[in-house]
């Protein structure tokens, strides 16, 4: 068989539903022939069993030889044993002690590395022998063998061995596991359990297919744990817990019992089992009927894993295996071993010994890219990479990138290449060539590094290229994303020219190259292109690099792209570009000089007075409704100029204003009269001004028109005698609604009177409220005491001497005088007042307190 085949047996897995649908289900084991010393045996022998520890297998064969082998198959020692078949070989869990019996009868129990050893020979087969666990520590060395009957071998005083039966009369003793305290046996009518301590049999468990021949189906036995026992016979798997029966149950029955957890059916013979953390491995002899022959023959074996359930069971897995001479094998001729540290399970036939393992993270991976999933594949290395040996995260990931560009899907394949090449520019530079080779470019650019690494700027510059000859707006995108020293400006901003030359007004072309331009620190060069396009990024260019010089002679062309931002623009950097230089540059252009100089009045009114002369004119020509606002808030405007400009456009308004502020009032208000018509308006300026001249002009001007007499009589009575005006109307002459203005002339009249009688009261009332509290605020006292000093002699008041008499003055000013230090009051004013307060002008303060004693 070739070498491949000796390595890796294959595997088919069942098809339950579809093999499209199972297919896609991947396996729990992988298997591995065990080969080495192994072919060499089973090329002139067979095997017969096998017994795995967790440092060596034994083998045995049907010529009677027992073989160590190590986990490679490699025969490390030999023994003869006998000239017939090896039926069973046992170890204890040191793997110091063999027990070996066979279809002679013989059975022998020795120390592999040690002189100790037992020799028996019976008169029938024994297919079984199991020595005790902890054979090596034990006292009494135990072991058991199986022919017709079970014995116990045990070694008793001065090292004799002595034998005691522990079951028989029911058939051969077809198989024993021993497990700490309890051993289970099979035989042809069941399996039962012993406690070795009490000698005790706990329970029997009888087979359901009494059909089937024992000798042909034998019973399986494995114990999960030291108290659950798997039996397995037939197409039947029965679990088995041991349990402790409770101190009031017992009487005369086993301190222990057996309780059956879970029982089911197989589809198949049941040639091996083993547990798998909490689910079972089953080993299956599977016989299926051919359509053409129409007769049964041998299929190949499978090896199932399961998840027991109390009456049914989940199937996790199924494989079905390719063993040398499955064709010819019976049932009796597989065996299931296990070994429990490491998950390894040993499939044993007379011509192979395959090796299930449960699937480590690197056959998970190596499913997965079988399969192409590659995504998967990527991700499981990602979070195993410390336990993955066989495989590497780069290779994964380069393999799925070729996959990507294999399907066509180049965006996602470029996209991976972020993940997938990281910082390794020699493979980026790689792919990118592989890119160039397919023509797909385009599809990797937006995903090129741009700062660690960083490319050869041969290969931006290749890309830079392909967009340039077939995607201007792709280029343009890339020249704003990418830094402008990843490639060689120079080289691009030729090409940019290039393609210019055959087509020099796109516009895509001429912002990209104003980009360009500005990597390469041209700002003259890439600011007359904005100006061109009337690009918004224009002022934006201007202020980050300080362009300010290179727009002194471009100042039109920003007023005529954007005059708000352009005027905001040169306004904030006015020490940069000063006033008369703007407004020189923009004398051609008044309507734009007018948006700068109202803009910069708006900020500051001093700043421009200069030109204030001139924003009369522009403010006439262009801006009307501020021109007024401006004559107003200007002070450095000349009034005769301006007079002269609104004359000559007849602007009433601004002339009226012009000439009250030259106060030339009486003109103004003709103006309004005779200009304007406005009889309301010309009140309104006669109340401002609140000149007598300008009420008899205006009473004057309105005598013989009775429209004005009309408003006259409705506002003058508030600032002149309604009696002036009513005296001067003609007699007969009709004056609208005479009537209601008298009568408003009496409401208002008697509105004032009223208004006064109630500003009398409350000054009578406040008077008498201030006098209360003047008189209130006299009639308190005043502390005097040993720090109060007479203002004039600067002597304490009070004297020294309590007893010694004294007299002193207190002011309601809280000034205090000793009586003598102040000067008699003259005849012409009999009261007394402070003298500092009153040279003060603060006013006269009062005698409040004269102290004598």
């Amino acid at each position: 068989m070739a070498e491949a085949e000796e390595k890796e047996i294959s595997v088919e897995e069942s098809t339950d539903e579809s093999e499209e649908e199972e297919s896609e289900e991947e396996p729990k084991l992988r298997y591995e022939r065990l080969s080495n010393g192994v072919t060499e045996i089973l090329q002139k022998d067979a095997a017969s069993c096998l017994t795995v520890h967790e440092k060596f297998l034994a083998l045995g064969t049907h010529y009677g030889k027992v073989y160590l082998l190590d986990v490679q198959g490699n025969i490390t020692q030999k023994f003869d044993i006998s000239p017939v078949k090896i039926n069973q070989i046992s170890l204890d869990e040191s793997g110091e002690h063999m027990g070996v019996c066979s279809e002679d009868g013989k059975v022998q129990v020795f120390g592999l590395y040690s002189g100790e050893e037992f020799h028996e020979t019976f008169d029938c087969p024994i297919k079984i022998v199991a020595v005790h666990p902890q054979f090596l520590r034990s006292h009494n060395k135990q072991f058991v063998t199986g022919g017709k009957k079970l014995v116990l071998f045990e070694r008793s005083w001065m090292s004799r061995w002595k034998s005691s039966v522990l079951h028989e009369g029911e058939g051969n003793i077809r198989n024993v596991k021993w497990r700490g305290n309890l051993i289970a046996w099979a035989n042809n009518m069941g399996v039962k359990i012993l406690d070795v301590i009490s000698k005790q049999r706990i329970t029997n468990v009888p087979r359901d297919d009494i059909s089937l021949r024992p000798d042909m189906y034998p019973c399986s036995l494995c114990w999960k744990d030291d108290v659950t026992l798997i039996i397995g016979w037939g197409s039947s798997i029965k679990v088995c817990s041991v349990k402790e029966r409770h101190a009031s149950e017992m009487r005369d029955l086993p301190n222990r019992y057996v309780e059956i957890v879970s029982q089911f059916d197989m589809e198949f013979y049941i040639s091996g089992l083993a547990p798998l953390c909490d689910q079972l491995v089953v080993l299956s002899y599977v016989k299926e009927t051919s359509d053409k022959m129409e007769r049964e023959y041998c299929a190949r074996p499978r090896l199932d894993i399961i998840q027991p359930l109390p009456e049914t069971c989940e199937e996790i897995s199924s494989d079905a295996l390719t063993v040398r001479g499955f064709q010819e094998n019976e049932c009796r001729d597989y065996h299931l071993e296990y070994s429990e540290g490491e998950s390894l399970f040993y499939i044993v036939s007379p011509r192979d010994v395959v090796v299930a393992k449960e699937r480590d993270q690197d056959d998970h991976i190596d499913w997965l890219l079988e399969k192409k999933k590659y995504e998967e594949a990527l991700m499981a290395a990602e979070i195993s990479q410390r336990n993955i040996k066989r495989h590497k995260i780069l290779d994964i990931g380069l393999a799925y990138i070729s996959h990507l560009v294999e399907k066509g899907e180049h965006d996602m394949a470029a996209r991976k290449c972020q993940k997938v090449l990281g910082k390794n520019a020699a493979l980026w530079e790689y792919e990118v060539y592989k890119f160039k080779e397919i023509g797909q470019l385009k599809a990797i650019s937006p995903y090129l590094p741009r700062g660690d690494p960083i490319l050869k700027p041969l290969i931006y510059e290749m890309i830079l290229h392909e967009f340039l000859e077939s995607d201007y707006e792709g280029f343009a995108t890339l020249i704003r994303e990418w830094p402008g020293d990843l490639y060689n400006n120079s080289v691009i901003v030729q090409a940019v020219r290039d393609h210019l030359k055959k087509e020099p007004q796109n516009r895509t072309l001429l912002q990209t190259l104003a980009e360009l331009y500005t990597y390469d620190k041209s700002y003259g060069q890439a600011l007359q292109i904005y100006l061109t396009l009337r690009h918004k990024d224009v002022f934006q260019l201007i202020h980050k690099h300080n362009l300010f010089s290179s727009i002194q002679d471009k100042i039109v062309l920003l007023m005529d792209f954007d005059a708000e931002k352009a005027v905001d623009m040169l306004l904030d950097n006015e020490d940069k570009i000063s006033i008369k230089k703007v407004v020189e540059e923009l004398e051609n252009r008044p309507e734009l000089q007018h948006v700068y100089l109202h803009k910069l009045f708006k900020r500051d009114h001093h700043k421009g007075q200069r030109f204030h002369e001139k924003q009369i004119s522009l403010y006439a020509e262009y801006d009307r409704p501020n021109l007024l606002p401006f004559l107003r808030d200007s002070t450095h405007c000349p009034l005769e100029k301006a007079l002269e400009i609104c004359q000559q456009r007849n602007f009433v308004e601004e002339t009226v204003y012009l000439l009250s502020r030259m106060g030339n009032s009486r003109s103004a208000l003709k103006m309004i009269m005779e200009e304007l018509h406005d009889v309301d308006k010309a009140i309104d300026f006669a109340k401002e001004h609140d000149d007598a001249e300008l009420w008899e002009d205006l009473i004057l001007y309105s005598i013989d028109k009775p429209p004005f007499i009309t408003g006259l009589l409705n506002n003058i009575g508030t600032h002149v005698d309604p009696i002036l005006l009513i005296h001067r109307i003609k007699e007969g002459m009709e004056i609208p609604n005479l009537r209601d203005s008298l009568v408003k002339i009496l409401q208002d009249y008697n509105l004032q009177i009223l208004l006064r009688e109630g500003c009398k009261k409350i000054l009578v009332a406040d008077s008498l409220s201030l006098l209360k509290k003047m008189h209130r605020s006299q009639m308190k006292g005043i502390l005097v005491d040993e720090e109060n000093i007479c203002e004039s002699c600067l002597s304490p008041v009070l004297p020294g001497d309590a007893a010694k008499p004294f007299s002193a003055v207190v002011f309601h000013c809280r000034h205090m005088f000793h009586k003598e230090c102040l000067p008699v009051p003259s005849m012409n004013s009999a009261g007394q007042f402070c003298n500092i307060c009153s040279a003060k002008n603060r006013g006269p303060g009062s005698t409040i307190l004269e102290m004598k004693k």
